[in-house]
C-alpha cells in the first residue's frame, strides 16, 4: 500500500528536520498536529536543496541541483516520488495547492549559489525572496489551508519572518560563506574590512522586520501560531546574541544558542503565549 511508503516518507521528513535543526525542529512540535508533517515535509525539501550547493564539494552541484529540481516536478506531476524527501514534498504542494511559481523561485535562489559571488542590490533582494521569503509563503499556505483572504492578509508578515531568519543565518555563517564558499550576500559591505557599523546598519533590517513579523504572527490561526512564535523566539535569542559582539569576532566563530538555553526560552515562551503577552 502507498499509505505506507508515504508514512516512510513523513518520517524520512521529520528526521531530517531533527537531524538539521533543534529550533525548527521543536518550534514545528508546538504546531496543530495536522500541520506538523506537510511543515516537516517543506523543510525536508529546502533542506536536500541546500546541502546540495553548500555541501557536495565533490560533486557535480549544478548536475545534482538540476536533477533535483526535474525529480521535484516530476514527482508533483506524478503524485509520487522514490525520493522519500520529495514524496513527502509533492504531496504537500497537491494537497495544499503551493504554488510552483514559489517552488522555482526557491530553486533558482539555490542555483544562484552554485557561483561564488558578491551581490548587488538587486539580486541580494532576488537571492532573499526565492531562498526565504517564499518558504515562509509555502508553509502561510499550510497554516492558512488555502483560505485566500487569510493568506494574503499574513502574506507580507510571512515574507518579513522568513527574510530575517535569513539575514541572522547570513550573520551567523558569514565566515564560512566568505572564507570557505567564496560568497558575499550583503550588497555595498566589503567582509575584508567589516566594520562594527556595516554590522548595525544590517541588525536595523532584521529589527525592521522582526517587528511586522511579530503583527502577524500575532494575527495566525491558533493551531500555528505557538510554533511559529517559539522559532521566532528562537532566532530573537540568537539576533539579541549576534548584536552584541563586535564585528571581528561574528567573522571569526559563529554565534549559536545552546541547547539547554533553547529549552529555557521554549518554557518562558510557552507561558508567555498562554498569558497572551506575545
Amino acid at each position: 500500500m502507498k499509505a505506507r511508503f508515504d508514512t516512510l516518507s513523513a518520517k524520512c521528513s521529520r528526521e531530517t528536520t531533527r537531524l538539521y535543526s533543534t529550533s525548527f525542529s521543536l518550534g514545528i512540535y508546538f504546531l496543530g498536529r495536522e500541520m506538523r508533517e506537510p511543515i516537516y515535509a517543506i523543510y525536508g525539501f529546502v533542506r536536500l536543496a541546500d546541502e546540495i550547493v553548500d555541501s557536495f564539494h565533490d560533486y557535480d552541484k549544478k548536475v545534482l541541483l538540476e536533477e533535483f529540481s526535474r525529480e521535484c516536478f516530476q514527482a508533483i506531476d506524478r503524485g509520487i516520488s522514490l525520493n522519500l524527501v520529495l514524496n513527502s514534498f509533492q504531496q504537500v504542494v497537491n494537497t495544499y495547492d503551493i504554488s510552483h511559481d514559489l517552488i522555482r523561485q526557491f530553486l533558482k535562489s539555490m542555483e544562484m549559489d552554485l557561483a561564488g559571488q558578491t551581490y548587488t542590490k538587486e539580486s541580494y533582494q532576488e537571492y532573499i525572496l526565492g531562498s526565504a521569503q517564499v518558504v515562509g509563503l509555502m508553509c502561510l499556505q499550510v497554516f492558512t489551508k488555502g483560505d485566500k483572504t487569510d493568506f494574503e492578509r499574513l502574506r507580507v508578515p510571512a515574507m518579513m519572518l522568513g527574510s530575517a531568519f535569513q539575514k541572522i543565518n547570513f550573520l551567523r555563517d558569514i565566515r564560512a560563506d566568505y572564507k570557505e564558499l567564496g560568497r558575499t550576500y550583503f550588497p555595498g559591505i566589503d567582509l575584508s574590512d567589516f566594520s562594527d557599523e556595516d554590522k548595525k546598519t544590517i541588525e536595523q533590517e532584521i529589527r525592521s522586520e522582526f517587528n511586522e513579523a511579530l503583527k502577524g504572527i500575532r494575527q495566525l490561526p491558533g493551531s500555528c501560531r505557538k510554533g511559529v512564535y517559539l522559532a521566532y523566539v528562537y532566532y530573537r535569542q540568537l539576533f539579541n546574541k549576534i548584536a552584541g559582539v563586535p564585528a571581528e569576532k561574528v567573522l571569526t566563530q559563529r554565534v549559536r544558542v545552546s541547547n539547554r538555553h533553547k529549552f529555557w526560552l521554549m518554557a518562558d515562551s510557552l507561558i508567555r503565549y498562554k498569558l497572551n503577552i506575545l
